[in-house]
């Protein structure tokens, strides 16, 4: 599908949701009234780490309780941030954790937002799964959002626009890989993270990064060429941008939302 380029405009910009805010169509939650299994639901971010307890059927069962991620964001200390959230909820019979960087069958590969070298090779779905006595899967955060969002039935990309940049692609509502787009170097050293994460949206402010969104979105629909582009992440409040047709901005819920398919069969492959 060819995609008109994405422009910068004031007026009638798509807005995302504040962390934490659920989406109108969501279905309220109920404990009491909803069926299992329930699951934790943890999307972990160099800002913020959120969750929720998800009934059965995708429903939030508790409310969504978010945090500031601790600084330094040691695994201990989230860990423990986590552990505050989790005091606040429901029971829960299983774990799904979305993390800001590079995991392999569980294992913490790379944390390039959390600004710690601690996180290398630490096993957090078992960490997680002896924490809190459930069993627990962990995926790239990104990658997570998608499985919230994505509709199918062609090739689908997330990008999640936050402390630095996600992405991970899709076909047919089927995981195909995450990526660390945000890693990638855009221009001499320069990575999609400084380029568009938080920081540049603080140093040249909303109306610059829009532009530079802009550009991104029409440089990852030419390498991708994906069918459908999702805008997520806690920044994607602050989209600015007449989109193209198949460009979508999607609340930041999914982040937690997306936790449930982490447990369907075809997901298998990506914990084995």
């Amino acid at each position: 599908m060819k995609a008109t380029k994405a422009k910068v405009t004031g007026a009638g910009a798509a807005r995302g949701r504040e962390p934490g805010e659920v989406a109108a169509s969501a279905t309220a939650y109920a404990a009491s009234d909803a069926a299992g299994p329930f699951t934790l639901a943890i999307d972990i971010g160099g800002t913020r780490i959120k969750g929720t307890v998800l009934a059965g059927d995708g429903a939030l069962a508790a409310a969504p309780k978010h945090m500031a991620t601790p600084n330094p964001a040691t695994p201990e200390q989230v860990l423990a941030a986590i552990a505050s959230i989790v005091s606040s909820m429901p029971r829960f019979g299983r774990i799904s954790a979305g993390f800001p960087g590079v995991v392999k069958r569980g294992h913490v590969i790379t944390a390039p937002n959390l600004g710690t070298p601690q996180w290398q090779g630490v096993d957090l779905a078992t960490v997680l799964a002896s924490t809190f006595d459930a069993p627990a899967r962990v995926l790239n955060d990104a990658a997570v959002q998608g499985l919230g969002v994505v509709e199918g039935p062609g090739l689908e990309c997330v990008l999640t626009l936050g402390t630095g940049v996600g992405c991970a692609v899709y076909r047919a509502r089927r995981l195909v890989l995450p990526l660390e787009f945000g890693q990638y170097r855009r221009r001499g050293k320069r990575t999609y993270d400084a380029y568009l994460g938080n920081a540049a949206l603080r140093a040249k402010g909303v109306d610059r990064w829009n532009r530079r969104l802009a550009k991104t979105i029409d440089e990852v629909i030419s390498l991708i060429n994906c069918d459908v582009l999702y805008l997520g992440g806690g920044n994607a409040r602050k989209v600015a941008l007449q989109l193209p047709d198949n460009v979508r901005v999607v609340s930041n819920i999914a982040g937690m939302t997306g936790g449930l398919r982490l447990w369907d069969p075809d997901m298998e492959e990506h914990f084995l």
